[in-house]
């Protein structure tokens, strides 16, 4: 456009400066036209190249300064605007990008922050031990966390966007979600959401404002241990009822008779007694272990560990059950026992060894063993074995056998005396001392229990004697 201008202006002025030498030779003057002509052609060029150049540069400039307003706008949201200088200018285009440059600051400000909370969040979310899932209003998969994903035994990459019925084939998460997104109301359920696994969840929903539209999320609290403890607790409670009522029953029947005039009688009035005297024995066995297994759970006994000779605490205890064993036609062997060191209670630790071979005696069959041996092991772990030649103990049992008063077989527990809490206690003087104890058994074919212990450190023994054992398996 520019140019266009230049041209009309210059054949303007040649048509002027042509017209004016036509009157000036009219007139008698004789000048040379030519020279003329082209100083003013030189002159009137440079002003257009001047005027050319000055429409250029400021239109460079403003076509810069629109450029950079762009980019600055192209840059909305979340473009970096502290590095680029804003031109100090005090025309319109200067205020505009000044007035961008801010917005642009501001905007990139409140984005880091959304950006910081939402990865807080999302930190907070997958770190939870709780699983959450987040849906929206088609029950579409938004967000769950890694505790979700793995109580539902999910294996896939890709979870978002999926229908809820499509991650989750459960038709009560279903359902109580679709509740709480028509009914708007938080609602819970308990269940199990994988038959792989086998965990029991309390689930809270509740609703959940989304971009998209109303939505619920969901937690799910893993309340499988509360419920195991809550079904330890009842089945505690009822077998702590039962075996007390079971030798109070016979004291009161039994007294009862010899009240109404069976005292009188002799023989009957002698036996009588013997049975009351037997169940009261009975009765103090299990308030005796009931106390042990206490004392045991709460950590209230003293926890200074003498050092302890193996050897002295077996050979105790096979003599205190030498009786039963010959009673009952059992033979007690005596494999390699080695003269290992152990730290601990010397008291507990018989009682624990005592109620293992009691049991391998009474579980046993007329011209079964009783195998002992005490061996040690690398790692400076030192192993004492109980094995026998028994009943056994069926395999889904073998995982229940040390809770309070659990009875593979009732009838014949009963039949052969204790108290149920035999094999707890061995449990948890074990655990005291640091160890573990393992099981193997064969229906039919006998048990071994493995105690394995860590080695003592201290070289000189506190062996003081044979203590007492009052327990009973």
């Amino acid at each position: 456009m520019a140019l266009v201008l230049v041209a009309a202006t210059l054949f303007a002025v040649d048509y002027t400066f042509t017209s004016y030498v036509g009157h000036l030779h009219a007139a008698g003057y004789d000048l040379e036209a030519t020279q003329v002509r082209n100083r003013i052609l030189t002159i009137s060029l440079g002003s257009s190249l001047l005027a050319l150049f000055v429409a250029f540069v400021i239109s460079r400039s403003l076509t810069l300064r629109v450029r950079r307003l762009k980019t600055l706008a192209e840059g909305f949201p979340g473009g970096r605007v502290e590095d680029r200088p804003v031109i100090e200018s005090s025309d319109e285009l200067g205020t505009l990008e000044r007035s961008l440059a801010g917005v642009a600051i501001e905007l990139q400000r409140l984005l880091d922050r959304l950006r910081f909370e939402s990865a807080r969040r999302e930190a907070i979310l997958s770190g939870m031990a709780e699983g959450v899932l987040a849906v929206d209003h088609e029950l579409r998969v938004t967000f769950c966390n890694s505790a979700f994903l793995k109580a539902i035994g999910f294996r896939g990459s890709r979870f978002e966007g999926l229908f809820l019925l499509e991650l989750v084939r459960d038709p009560g998460l279903h359902e109580l979600l679709r509740s709480v997104l028509t009914k708007g109301e938080s609602q819970k359920l308990r269940r199990q959401l994988s038959a792989a696994n086998a965990h029991t969840f309390e689930v809270h929903a509740t609703p959940l404002a989304m971009p998209s539209g109303p939505g619920a999320i969901a937690i799910l609290h893993d309340i499988t241990d509360l419920e195991r403890l809550e079904q330890v607790r009842k089945d505690f409670i009822a077998n702590v009822s039962h075996e007390l009522r079971t030798p109070l029953a016979g004291i009161i029947g039994y007294a009862d008779t010899l009240l109404d005039g069976a005292i009188h009688e002799e023989g009957t009035n002698r036996r009588f007694l013997e049975i009351i005297r037997s169940n009261a024995v009975r009765l103090s066995d299990i308030a005796s272990d009931l106390l042990v297994v206490s004392e045991l759970e709460s950590g209230m006994e003293p926890t200074d560990a003498d050092v302890i000779l193996v050897r002295g605490v077996v050979e105790s205890v096979l003599v205190m059950v030498e009786g039963e064993a010959h009673s009952r036609e059992v033979n007690l062997i005596r494999e390699n026992i080695e003269n290992a060191q152990v730290s601990g209670s010397r008291l507990r630790l018989e009682q624990a060894i005592f109620n293992l071979v009691a049991n391998a005696i009474k579980f046993n069959r007329p011209g079964g063993e009783v195998r002992v041996r005490v061996e040690h092991r690398g790692d400076g772990e030192v192993a004492i074995v109980i094995a026998d030649s028994g009943v056994g103990i069926p395999s889904q049992d073998l995982p229940r056998i040390f809770e309070r008063f659990y009875r593979v077989d009732k009838a014949r527990s009963r039949q052969v005396g204790g108290t149920g809490l035999g094999l707890s206690i061995v449990k948890h003087v074990v655990e005291r001392m640091s160890g573990t104890i393992k099981v193997q058994s064969h229906l039919g074919k006998g048990s071994t229990f493995t105690l394995v212990l860590p080695s003592a450190s201290r070289s000189q023994p506190k062996d003081s004697g044979n203590e007492a054992v009052t327990q009973k398996s």
